[in-house]
């Protein structure tokens, strides 16, 4: 018999010699793995009593066969089907039978065919149908029978050869990182120099003309929303919307295929390639805390049908109930260590194979919760730190989840960076001018040695941001008090309502010219201190050229212009833009501006201080001064011959969130040297710098305004 193209299963066999037969296999990898003379089958699962595979057509559309999985391996079951019954672009579900029983936890339905948990690649729909949901409708105790195969996609198989040409990953450190948080779709929706097919796919952030603009802004490494095959919720299709954003996970190895054009993981690793090669980082936003089966009434689609008692946290009262620490309808089981064993396999998968350069993780704590609670010195935490392959790759957290305990900010460990939205919101609220906060904000634009000075932590444990994807944009927080998230479809009941904004004298869109005088002067304030500050910054796409979401604080949802960036705004913008490329420039000139070492304010030998916090009055601030409820002007004098400076020269920073102007006297610069101005926020880019100043000279810092002074040889 003439053997099958590999990408296709034949439909009928004429003997039973012919009919696909699994053999033994092996227990890892798990998922389905081409090996070239065959596909080994793995999946995990305690509690099953038989797996069946199911192979279909090349149409995804026939189911042709069902093989019993051959061996049990520990938890792990596994089989071998060679290379002459099929090969990569192989289509397959499964199908797990065993106790059903909600009470006890367990909800096996063989009736429901399941999306391989390791599955690398998806093809077909995701369709919201009654037989998605393992229990008949109103009744949980009872199984339903329907099946649910038309309405999930297929598991496929890969190839997962690739040609990464010469490029190497640019290992960025810490240090020096810029990260640029962006959405695959929304980055070039709009982008008019991306080929119209590949806008909003893995293949237009690898157009020359985004890689390009990224590289030219001077950012470092962008941090991608979520890429994991993912579906919306019922109630949002429902309703005429999606989950844009994409933290409803059906597929952890298995890049979404919405961003693809025809084949999501040749198009992912192109994109990484092309950004690699443009000197870039990738980071992947990843989503372990929950799944898209949602609750105990949601669906069944592959994790709750193989172990729903291995895989989800239930609640010890009633095992028929899901632990919900993610808001999302239920909670991943760490406590189990075939469970972490899995994530461990995903992420060195995305790694290596896909070789992203890092991960920042969707409610971070509940990777280090047991039945007692979190702690950073969880089993995951230490299996990442043994792994080779992932024990340098950039970890950021998300430090918080909703359940008890889950605000977790500064108690990652060693080596991990967290969103510090502590940082966010003291920045917002000194610059809207919130009082007293002098202190807190001096010790955020420090690095937060507060939340992240123990156990060998550095600045660079602080990721710095004002606004991300969850909230205002930058624009926003300048243009709106309120969030407006009509769209949303809830009554605007979505979204928080502590947006620490300020529309500085009219709601939304304006005309007069004050208002907008002004919300450029607080935009480049924040942009400013975000940049001037040690840690890691963190740039939301689009803010560099004044993206606006229409004050909707939440827009998870809108998969449309509210979302996709608006290019046209680069040119109306272009004075921004070029605030932000000086503003980066001079972050990488300066190593003083991105330590490994936190401030210390302390004097070594005849060495100045490396940082003094000024008065402006122009002392040096005392106690009294830090408990002034009144202050709402710092300035920081940074040492460059303390932070073993080549030669530029000390960097003087003012920042005055008051209503009024301040006149301070200057310190004394080094020997030789005078003050320059470098910028100045209540001034226009163009307008020429004024001329050199001295010591004991009095600057005007206009009121809501920063100015950053450097001394430079006379």
């Amino acid at each position: 018999m003439t053997e099958p193209d590999p990408g296709r299963l034949p439909m009928t066999f004429d003997t039973a010699t012919a009919m696909p037969r699994l053999e033994a296999g092996t227990p890892q990898p798990l998922g389905a793995t081409w090996t070239g003379r065959g596909i080994n089958f793995a999946v995990c699962s305690v509690h099953a009593e038989r797996v069946e595979l199911c192979l279909f057509d090349a149409t995804g559309q026939v189911e042709v066969v069902r093989l019993e999985l051959p061996s049990r391996t520990g938890d792990t079951w596994h089989g071998f089907l060679p290379a002459r019954f099929g090969g990569p672009g192989l289509l397959y579900g499964y199908r797990v039978h065993g106790r059903y029983d909600p009470a006890q936890g367990h909800r096996f339905n063989p009736d429901k065919l399941l999306i391989d948990p390791c599955a690398q690649a998806l093809q077909g729909d995701f369709t919201w149908h009654p037989a998605l949901l393992g229990a008949e409708s109103g009744h949980d105790a009872r199984p339903s029978t329907e099946d649910s195969a038309p309405y999930v996609p297929r598991s496929k198989v890969i190839d997962g050869a690739f040609d990464w040409g010469k490029g190497r990953a640019p290992n960025v450190p810490w240090r020096d990182t810029i990260v640029y948080e962006a959405h695959v779709k929304g980055f070039t929706q709009l982008h008019p120099d991306v080929p119209p097919q590949w806008r909003g796919k893995f293949l237009g952030l690898a157009h020359p003309a985004v890689t390009g603009y990224l590289k030219s802004l001077g950012v470092t490494t962008i941090e991608l929303m979520p890429v994991q095959a993912s579906v919306s919720e019922q109630f949002l299709v429902e309703r005429g919307l999606s989950n844009y954003w994409g933290y409803n996970s059906l597929a952890w190895f298995a890049p979404d295929p919405r961003y693809s054009v025809t084949d999501a993981v040749l198009e992912f690793k192109t994109m990484v390639r092309a950004l690699h090669e443009a000197g870039l980082e990738v980071v992947l936003d990843v989503v372990f805390n929950h799944t898209a089966e949602g609750n105990e009434n949601g669906p069944t689609l592959n994790l709750r049908g193989f172990d729903n008692e291995l895989y989800y946290r239930l609640s010890p009262q009633n095992r028929a109930q899901f632990v919900n620490f993610s808001g999302c309808g239920n909670t991943i089981n760490f406590d189990h260590a075939a469970v972490r064993a899995m994530v461990i396999d995903c992420l060195r998968y995305w790694a290596t194979e896909m070789r992203v350069d890092g991960f920042r993780f969707d409610l971070a704590p509940i990777l280090g919760r047991d039945a007692s609670g979190y702690s950073l010195h969880a089993p995951f935490f230490a299996a990442l730190r043994s792994d080779p392959h992932l024990a340098y790759v950039k970890m950021i957290a998300e430090p918080w989840d909703v359940g008890p305990g889950g605000y977790q900010l500064g108690h990652f460990p060693p080596g991990w960076s967290e969103w510090n939205d502590r940082y966010r919101d003291t920045v917002r609220a000194f610059w809207r001018g919130d009082r007293p906060l002098v202190g807190t904000f001096a010790e955020r634009i420090a690095g937060s040695s507060d939340l992240f000075r123990h156990d060998g932590r550095k600045p660079t444990a602080s990721v710095n941001y004002v606004a991300a994807h969850d909230g205002f944009t930058l624009h926003d927080t300048v243009a709106y008090q309120h969030k407006h998230n009509e769209a949303n479809l809830e009554c605007n009941r979505d979204g928080h309502s502590h947006n620490l904004s300020w529309n500085c004298g009219a709601e939304g869109e304006a005309a007069d010219p004050r208002v907008l005088r002004l919300r450029e002067r607080q935009t480049h304030n924040l942009l400013a201190t975000m940049l001037l500050s040690q840690g890691v910054p963190m740039l939301l796409a689009g803010d560099e050229f004044g993206r606006t979401q229409r004050g909707n604080n939440n827009a998870y949802c809108q998969d449309n212009e509210m979302n996709w960036l608006d290019w046209t705004l680069l040119e109306s913008n272009a004075g921004l833009v070029t605030f932000v490329r000086q503003l980066i420039d001079l972050r990488k000139s300066r190593l003083w501006l991105r330590r490994d070492t936190f401030l210390k304010g302390t004097r070594r030998a005849a060495s100045a201080k490396d940082v003094t916090w000024l008065h402006p009055a122009g002392r040096e601030m005392s106690d009294a001064d830090w408990d002034d409820s009144n202050l709402r002007c710092i300035a920081v004098l940074m040492n460059g011959v303390a932070a073993r400076s080549t030669g530029d020269g000390d960097l003087l920073v003012v920042f005055n969130a008051d209503d009024a102007a301040v006149a301070m006297p200057l310190p004394a610069p080094p020997q030789g040297t005078d003050w320059q101005v470098v910028f100045d926020t209540s001034v226009g880019p163009d307008t020429p710098s004024p001329r050199l100043l001295r010591c004991n000279e009095i600057l005007t810092v206009a009121e809501k305004s920063t100015v950053l002074l450097e001394s430079r040889t006379i």
